[in-house]
């Protein structure tokens, strides 16, 4: 079942839903403590029950807290609250999809850059030809 906004888990305000997927919803949270956005990851009840699940819920956010890269987000908690497990961590807010592929004429330069590379004549020691 969806968290409605306003919803509370532990210090955490439930902002609005972020998206779902097979181990469980996300959604857009602050942190009332601290007064800063963070990202809850909660394992719906009906999975909660599960053992199984529990396990890997709590082996996911053991992993992510043992790593330090800029494009893995930073683990702030992992909680339980009226049965549901979660992970608090790191909002990440990403700019459109668009921005982040590079252009069509970056793409064209590189391709034509490497075409006249290769249509060079080269000597036996794998050098440029002068002319």
């Amino acid at each position: 079942m969806p968290l409605a906004p306003g919803t509370r888990l532990g210090p955490y305000e439930v902002i609005a839903p972020l998206g779902a997927g097979g181990m469980g919803e996300v959604y857009r949270a602050e942190d009332l403590r601290l007064k800063r956005p963070v990202a809850i990851k909660v394992l719906p009840s009906d999975l909660a029950a599960d053992p199984e699940r529990l396990t890997r819920f709590a082996q996911e956010a053991r992993a992510a807290s043992a790593l330090n890269h800029p494009n893995i987000v930073t683990l702030y908690e992992i909680g339980r609250e009226g049965g549901s497990p979660y992970i608090a961590s790191r909002e990440r807010r990403w700019s459109r999809a668009s921005s982040a592929v590079p252009c069509r004429r970056a793409r064209r330069w590189r391709w034509e850059s490497r075409s006249r590379a290769r249509s060079r004549p080269r000597t036996s020691a794998g050098s440029s030809i002068a002319t």
